[in-house]
Protein backbone atom coordinates (compact mmCIF):
# COMPACT_ATOMS: atom_id res chain seq x y z
CA UNK A 1 0.00 0.00 0.00
CA UNK A 2 1.22 3.11 -0.55
CA UNK A 3 0.15 6.50 1.41
CA UNK A 4 -1.02 10.23 -0.38
CA UNK A 5 -1.53 13.17 1.28
CA UNK A 6 -4.33 15.17 -1.05
CA UNK A 7 -5.47 18.82 -0.64
CA UNK A 8 -9.52 19.23 -1.29
CA UNK A 9 -11.49 21.85 -1.83
CA UNK A 10 -14.40 21.94 0.09
CA UNK A 11 -16.80 22.03 -2.47
CA UNK A 12 -15.63 18.79 -3.82
CA UNK A 13 -15.66 16.84 -0.98
CA UNK A 14 -18.54 15.10 -1.03
CA UNK A 15 -17.86 14.04 -4.62
CA UNK A 16 -14.40 12.32 -2.97
CA UNK A 17 -16.19 10.89 -0.29
CA UNK A 18 -18.30 9.48 -3.07
CA UNK A 19 -15.71 7.79 -4.45
CA UNK A 20 -13.87 6.47 -1.75
CA UNK A 21 -16.93 4.52 -0.53
CA UNK A 22 -17.34 3.12 -4.43
CA UNK A 23 -13.64 1.78 -3.26
CA UNK A 24 -13.26 1.34 -0.05
CA UNK A 25 -12.03 -2.15 -0.17
CA UNK A 26 -8.77 -0.68 -1.50
CA UNK A 27 -8.26 2.60 0.24
CA UNK A 28 -7.88 3.33 3.99
CA UNK A 29 -8.91 6.79 5.29
CA UNK A 30 -7.19 7.87 8.47
CA UNK A 31 -6.71 11.46 10.04
CA UNK A 32 -2.47 12.54 10.43
CA UNK A 33 -2.71 13.65 14.18
CA UNK A 34 0.42 15.54 13.24
CA UNK A 35 -1.02 17.31 10.39
CA UNK A 36 -3.93 18.65 12.50
CA UNK A 37 -1.18 19.91 15.37
CA UNK A 38 0.86 21.65 13.04
CA UNK A 39 -0.64 21.97 9.00
CA UNK A 40 3.29 22.11 8.22
CA UNK A 41 4.83 19.31 10.20
CA UNK A 42 6.25 17.52 7.25
CA UNK A 43 7.54 20.68 5.82
CA UNK A 44 9.14 21.93 9.31
CA UNK A 45 10.55 18.20 9.46
CA UNK A 46 11.85 17.94 6.11
CA UNK A 47 13.98 21.64 7.14
CA UNK A 48 15.08 20.11 10.29
CA UNK A 49 16.53 17.20 8.61
CA UNK A 50 18.35 19.31 6.00
CA UNK A 51 19.82 21.38 8.63
CA UNK A 52 20.98 18.28 10.54
CA UNK A 53 22.47 17.16 7.07
CA UNK A 54 24.14 20.31 6.90
CA UNK A 55 25.71 20.06 10.63
CA UNK A 56 27.35 16.76 9.69
CA UNK A 57 29.55 17.98 7.14
CA UNK A 58 31.00 20.85 9.05
CA UNK A 59 34.09 21.01 10.62
CA UNK A 60 34.82 21.69 14.30
CA UNK A 61 35.91 24.42 15.89
CA UNK A 62 39.27 22.96 17.11
CA UNK A 63 39.77 21.60 13.17
CA UNK A 64 38.94 25.23 11.57
CA UNK A 65 42.18 26.94 13.95
CA UNK A 66 44.15 23.53 13.43
CA UNK A 67 43.66 24.39 9.75
CA UNK A 68 44.56 27.49 9.38
CA UNK A 69 47.82 27.50 12.29
CA UNK A 70 48.96 24.92 9.19
CA UNK A 71 48.09 26.85 6.00
CA UNK A 72 49.90 29.58 8.56
CA UNK A 73 53.03 27.10 8.92
CA UNK A 74 53.15 26.49 5.14
CA UNK A 75 53.13 30.11 4.22
CA UNK A 76 55.72 31.00 6.66
CA UNK A 77 57.67 28.56 6.11
CA UNK A 78 58.01 29.45 1.85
Amino acid sequence: MQTLTIQVKDDFMSEVIKFIETAKDNIVVQKDKNLELDPYFYERQKSLQKILDDDKQMITHDELWNNVHKHLEKIQSN
